[in-house]
């Protein structure tokens, strides 16, 4: 089969969204207005706890606090509220073109690049762990914002606590391999002890093996699949589309967004980009919130 090359030959500049920090000021005078807030306790001198808060105050004040979090992250617009996760998953199959000979005999893990639905989410998924910027993590707390990691054990040995801090606020760790390395160049045997090595290192350190698992580079052949199987692997995701810190990147003709997507990105920072992650995630954010498009959870869908 075609290796599958991590950087498609298509790129696409995006222009930077119109600033929409008057919408953003606009959307908080208006909650503001509106007197939401909490209900008032008991009156003086009566005991007993106190009266919940009107749900629809509760729902105005937390898309107040979002507004903020928005403008001190410097997006155009607040991110939108994923859709609830589907009742029933989707049938996950390989993207044509994509399957490995025994694909179906053997039930390998699949490989594809969007998810099968007609919801207008996307999927983040961010790779390596390489840069560990503490704001990124606050901004993708505060913000709300879903999306899956894939570790190789080499760029996150120094720092495991980082990764359970994301962990802690939802985040799923995923397997990227030990050393990330070009797997259709390695033997079975080897290519199994880097998907069973990562295994046990997510096991020990994060305290669950993942079913997911990204070949590095977006390459692989038929042993890199019954490799992962044998580890205990499910799904094989890869992606659609790639964001940088200054462009975006395309595998499709249309070079478009399109309903289920998985789009990449990386743990990187100023010694490899011109920016930051924060940066980076402004950009995927503006876009995808303009185009429509709520960030949803990956493995709500597998």
């Amino acid at each position: 089969m075609r290796a599958v090359v991590q950087n498609d030959k298509n790129r696409a500049r995006v222009a930077k969204p119109a600033a929409g920090t008057a919408a953003l000021a606009l959307t908080a005078a208006l909650l503001a207005g509106c007197g939401g807030g909490s209900a008032p306790g008991p009156a003086a001198g009566h005991g007993g706890p106190a009266r919940p808060a009107d749900p629809r105050a509760r729902q105005a004040a937390e898309h107040a606090r979002l507004v903020a979090a928005a403008r001190r992250w410097g997006l155009d617009r607040v991110p939108r509220t994923p859709p609830a996760p589907p009742a029933r998953k989707p049938v996950i199959t390989p993207r044509d073109g994509f399957e490995v000979d025994g694909q179906e005999e053997e039930d390998l893990p699949p490989v594809f690049t969007t998810v099968p639905t007609r919801q207008k989410v996307v999927f983040l998924t961010i790779d390596d762990g390489a840069e560990k910027d503490p704001a990124f993590l606050r901004m993708m707390s505060e913000l709300k914002i879903p999306y899956t990691a894939f570790l190789s054990n080499y760029l996150v040995k120094d720092d495991y606590g980082y990764f359970r801090r994301m962990q802690a606020e939802g985040v799923t760790l995923d397997n990227h391999t030990l050393t990330h390395p070009y797997l259709p160049g390695l033997s079975y045997e080897e290519q199994k002890d880097e998907i069973c090595g990562m295994q046990t290192v997510m096991k020990k350190q994060f305290g669950k093996a993942p079913t997911v698992f990204r070949p590095p580079y977006g390459n692989y052949n038929g042993d890199t699949l019954r490799a992962a199987k044998s580890c205990g692997i499910k799904y094989a995701p890869i992606w659609d589309e790639e964001v940088f810190v200054d462009h975006w990147e395309y595998r499709d003709w249309d070079r478009s967004l399109h309903p289920g997507d998985i789009v990449l990105t990386h743990f990187r920072g100023r010694d490899d980009w011109d920016g930051t992650m924060v940066d980076d995630m402004r950009r995927f954010l503006n876009k995808v919130t303009a185009e429509g498009y709520a960030v949803a959870r990956l493995e709500d869908y597998l």
